[in-house]
C-alpha cells in the first residue's frame, strides 16, 4: 500500500528514548530531528562530511579522535559524571547513578545524552565502548574490575580484624590512586600478604598490587569521587564602574588605531625584511615598539593584527611593507576599524605570546610557529567568562580557576596556565576590556550587536598643532590621516595620550629631507598647521640641517664618500669612531671604504654627521613618501579544531541524514527496485501524483550505473518526471527514458 507524504507537522514531535535500543545506531535513528540538530550543534565535528545514515554517524561518534573532541568540550562535574558511569556495571541505572554521585547527575546525564556520549536500552544507562577505553582503566582512581562477587559484610568484618598496617595500607589507597607499588618483588611483605589472601588487594604484575574497583566503590561508602565540583568557582575582582571601564576601553581603541596606523606608515619608511627563517628579526621589532613607545610584545602583537586583516604583506625579496588594503582601511570609520580588528582576533588561530617564552626560540612575529589549533576555543570560552561579569575587574586567580572547570581536559596542557594571561592583556590593549572589566563596547561585538558605540565615543579629529618654544608640538587630539602622516615624517613622537607631543630635531629634520621633502617646505606645512607662530629657533634648526643635508653623500666604489668642504673630509678621515670603516683618500673631497653603502650611511648617522645617498649618476637618492607592496597580502591560515556549523546546515545535513538512512534501509531490504515496463512506470507515476505518495525509483546515469532515489513526484511533461528529491531538498527533472524501476514505499 502507498505511504501518503507526511506534513512537517506531523514530523515535529520529539519521540522519546526508547525502550530497548540494541545498539548506539538504533538509539540515534529513534531521536527526533531537533535531538539530532542538537548533537550537530554540540559535536560540529560530525558534519563534516555529513553522515550518510545513522550506522555511519554512530561510528564517526564512536571515533577517538570525535570523542576526545566532546570530553574537551564537558565542565569538571559533567566529565565526573562520565567517570562515574565508566566506573560502575553496565547494568547501570539512574537510580544507581545518583547514589553513587548526587542527585543533580540526572541534569547532566541529559548533557551527556545530547551530545550521544551515553544512550539507553530501556531503563540502563550505556556508554561506547570506545569511551570507556578513552576515559581510562582507572577512573576516578578506582583500580581494576574485579570478576568475583563483592560481600560488602565480609569485607567490613575482615577489616576490623585486618592488621594495623593492612588497615592502614586500605585506609592510604581508598581515594587513589588504588595502584601501589611493592618494594621487593620477592617480599611483598605481611601487611600486603594479609590483603592479597583476604582477597582485599590482587597483585597486577610483579612490582604492583591495586585494590579491585567494587572494594574501592564499597570502601568510599558507595561513591565514585570524593568531592563533586557541582558549580564552578566564582569570578571575583575589583569593582570597576561603567564609566570607568569605558573610559578606559575608548582609550584603548583609540591607541591601537593609532598604533596601526603608525606602524604601517613607519613601516612604509623604514621598511623591516623577514629572518630567512620567517618572522619579523628582533632589531626590528626593537625598532617599531621604540618608535610606538610600547614594550615588544605590544608592537608584535599590533604587527600580528595588520598581517591578519592584509594591511601588510611580504615581497618576494623578504621586505615587508603596508598594503593598498591599509589605505581602504584608513578611509574606513574608526569603528568599521575596531570591530574587523577585533573580529580577526577572535578567529585566529595564531598565539603572539609564544615569543614572550624563553623556551620558544626561533618564534617570531610574522612567523610560521605560531598557531595552536585550540586558541579559537579557548579564547573565546575566556571571554564568554569575562563577558558574564558586569563592573568587575576579574582576577587572574579567579579566572584561572574558572577556567580549569569549564575545561578540565586543558588543565594540565601546555600554555594552560600563560594563555589565560595573555588574552587578558590583548583584551585591554583592544578595548574589549577598560581597566580590567568587560566595555560596553566589547560586548555588544560580542553579542553580535550591528552598533558599537564606537564612532560616538571616539574623540573628533583635528587638524591642527601647537608649536611651543622648545621645539615640541602638541597635537591637542587625534589628527587627521594625512597631517599626522606628514608630521611624523620629520618630527619624532615624545609622548602619547589625550595630547600627542612631537619634538622637532636635527635627526627627525634630516629624516624628513632625505624622504624629498626641503627645508621650505617643512616649515610651509608647519606654518599652515601650527596655531601658534613657528619660534625661530626651530626655523634656524631646519634651515641649518636643509643646507648641511647632501653635502657629504654616500655612494658606490664599494663605497665612496664624498664632499665638496675638503675640511668635512679631513675631520672624517680623523675620526677614531669612524676607524671600522676603513676610510682611505683617494681625492681633496673623495674618499672610499670597503664597507657596503648602507652600512656606512648608518655608521655617519650614528656619529652625528649628515650624509645622503647618492646614485650612480651624480644625483641625491630621496626615499619615496609612501611606499607599498607589490605584492598580494597573504592572510594566515585560520586553524581550528573544527568549524561551528550554521543553522541551515544543520538542518540540511538532519535531512540528508534521515534521507539517506531511509535510502539505507530500502537497499537493504531489497536488493534491486523491480524493473517495470514504460506503461507500468507511467501508470504508477500517475498514481503516485494523485495520492501524493512517495516513491523510491531506480535511476541510470549516464555510465550506466543505477541509483536508488527516493523522491516525490509533482508532474510528468515532455517524458520527464518533476519530482522533489528527498537527498537534496530540491526539484529536479529525472528524464523518464532511465527510470528502470518504481515502486511505492510499503508502509
Amino acid at each position: 500500500m502507498p505511504t501518503k507524504r507526511a506534513t512537517k507537522k506531523e514530523t515535529e514531535g520529539t519521540p522519546r528514548i526508547p525502550a530497548s535500543a540494541a545498539s548506539l545506531a538504533d538509539e540515534l535513528r529513534s531521536r527526533s530531528d531537533q535531538e539530532i540538530a542538537r548533537l550537530f550543534a554540540l559535536r560540529s565535528d560530525l558534519t563534516s562530511p555529513v553522515p550518510n545514515d545513522f550506522s555511519s554517524l554512530s561510528a564517526r561518534a564512536s571515533s577517538t579522535p570525535s570523542l576526545i573532541r566532546a570530553l574537551d568540550s564537558l565542565n569538571l562535574f559533567q566529565l565526573q559524571i562520565a567517570e562515574a558511569i565508566s566506573a560502575l556495571d553496565e547494568s547501570l541505572t539512574r537510580e544507581k547513578l545518583v547514589a553513587a554521585t548526587d542527585s543533580l547527575a540526572l541534569e547532566e546525564l541529559k548533557h551527556l545524552w545530547d551530545r550521544a556520549l551515553v544512550y539507553f536500552d530501556r531503563e540502563v544507562i550505556r556508554m561506547p565502548r570506545a569511551l570507556r577505553e578513552l576515559i581510562g582503566a582507572k577512573p576516578a582512581g578506582l583500580g581494576p574490575v574485579s570478576l568475583l562477587p563483592i560481600d560488602g559484610k565480609r569485607i567490613d568484618s575482615l577489616l576490623n580484624s585486618a592488621p594495623k598496617m593492612s588497615a592502614e595500607f586500605m585506609t592510604r589507597m581508598t581515594w587513589g590512586p588504588a595502584k601501589g607499588a611493592i618494594g621487593d618483588r620477592r617480599k611483598t611483605g605481611a601487611a600486603i600478604d594479609w590483603l592479597l589472601e583476604n582477597e582485599l588487594m590482587v597483585k597486577i604484575d610483579n612490582e604492583h598490587v591495586a585494590i579491585p574497583r567494587e572494594i574501592g566503590i564499597h570502601l568510599r561508602g558507595g561513591k565514585i569521587h570524593k568531592e563533586l565540583v557541582v558549580t564552578p568557582p566564582q569570578l571575583a575582582g575589583e569593582l570597576v564602574s561603567k564609566e570607568e571601564g569605558d573610559q578606559a576601553a575608548i582609550a584603548s581603541v583609540s591607541n591601537l588605531l593609532r598604533w596601526v596606523s603608525e606602524l604601517m606608515d613607519f613601516w612604509s619608511e623604514e621598511t623591516p625584511t623577514l629572518l630567512r627563517t620567517g618572522g619579523l628579526g628582533l632589531r626590528d621589532l626593537r625598532k617599531a615598539a621604540e618608535h610606538l613607545g610600547v614594550d615588544e610584545y605590544c608592537a608584535a602583537f599590533v604587527a600580528e593584527l595588520c598581517y591578519l586583516q592584509g594591511l601588510l604583506a611580504v615581497e618576494g625579496d623578504g621586505r615587508v611593507l603596508p598594503t593598498t588594503g591599509f589605505d581602504l582601511f584608513q578611509s574606513a570609520t574608526g569603528e568599521d576599524q575596531w570591530h574587523d580588528l577585533v573580529s580577526i582576533w577572535l578567529q585566529s588561530s595564531r598565539v603572539i605570546g609564544l615569543i614572550r617564552i624563553e623556551e620558544s626560540k626561533g618564534i617570531a612575529p610574522l612567523g610560521n610557529e605560531l598557531d595552536r589549533v585550540w586558541a579559537p576555543r579557548v579564547r573565546k570560552t575566556i571571554l564568554e567568562l569575562i563577558s558574564g561579569e558586569s563592573g568587575i575587574a576579574i582576577s587572574l586567580a579567579t579566572l584561572q580557576q574558572r577556567l580549569d572547570w569549564t575545561l578540565p581536559a586543558r588543565k594540565d596542557a601546555p600554555l594552560a596556565k600563560e594563555f589565560p594571561k595573555w588574552v587578558m592583556a590583548e583584551a585591554e590593549w583592544l578595548g574589549i576590556t577598560g581597566r580590567g572589566a568587560i566595555s560596553s563596547f566589547g560586548r555588544a561585538l560580542l553579542n553580535g550587536d550591528s552598533k558599537l558605540g564606537i564612532t560616538a565615543a571616539l574623540p573628533a579629529a583635528i587638524d591642527h598643532i601647537l608649536i611651543q618654544g622648545d621645539n615640541t608640538a602638541i597635537a591637542p587630539g587625534p589628527l587627521l590621516i594625512e597631517i599626522a602622516r606628514r608630521l611624523s615624517t620629520f618630527a619624532d613622537i615624545e609622548s602619547r595620550g589625550n595630547a600627542t607631543v612631537y619634538r622637532f630635531t636635527e635627526g627627525s629634520i634630516r629624516r624628513g629631507l632625505d624622504h624629498g621633502h626641503t627645508g621650505d617646505e617643512i616649515k610651509a606645512f608647519l606654518r599652515s598647521t601650527s596655531k601658534t607662530p613657528v619660534p625661530q629657533p626651530l626655523e634656524y634648526l631646519i634651515t641649518d640641517v636643509a643646507r648641511r643635508h647632501g653635502q657629504l653623500r654616500v655612494g658606490y666604489a664599494n663605497t665612496y664618500i664624498s664632499c665638496e668642504d675638503e675640511g668635512s673630509i679631513t675631520a672624517i678621515l680623523k675620526d677614531k669612531r669612524l676607524e671600522n670603516l676603513r676610510l682611505r683618500q683617494i681625492a681633496p673631497t673623495v674618499l672610499v671604504s670597503e664597507s657596503e653603502s648602507g652600512d656606512s650611511l648608518e655608521v655617519l648617522r650614528n656619529v652625528g654627521y649628515l650624509p645622503s645617498m647618492e646614485s650612480q649618476s651624480g644625483d641625491v637618492i630621496s626615499l619615496p613618501k609612501q611606499l607599498r607592496a607589490q605584492s598580494k597580502a597573504r592572510l594566515p591560515r585560520a586553524i581550528s579544531e573544527t568549524s561551528e556549523p550554521s543553522a541551515t546546515v544543520i538542518a540540511a545535513a538532519v535531512k540528508v541524514l534521515r534521507t539517506g538512512d531511509r535510502a539505507h534501509s530500502l537497499t537493504a531490504s531489497r536488493a534491486e527496485i523491480p524493473r517495470t515496463s514504460a506503461n507500468e512506470t507511467l501508470a504508477i507515476l500517475r498514481r503516485s501524483i494523485e495520492s501524493e505518495s512517495t516513491i523510491t525509483i531506480g535511476y541510470a546515469d549516464t555510465n550506466g550505473g543505477v541509483t536508488q532515489r527516493i523522491v516525490d513526484p509533482v508532474s510528468i511533461a515532455m517524458g520527464n518526471l518533476i519530482a522533489r528529491d528527498h537527498g537534496s531538498d530540491e526539484v529536479i527533472s529525472f528524464k523518464i527514458a532511465r527510470i528502470t524501476g518504481v515502486a511505492f514505499i510499503a508502509e
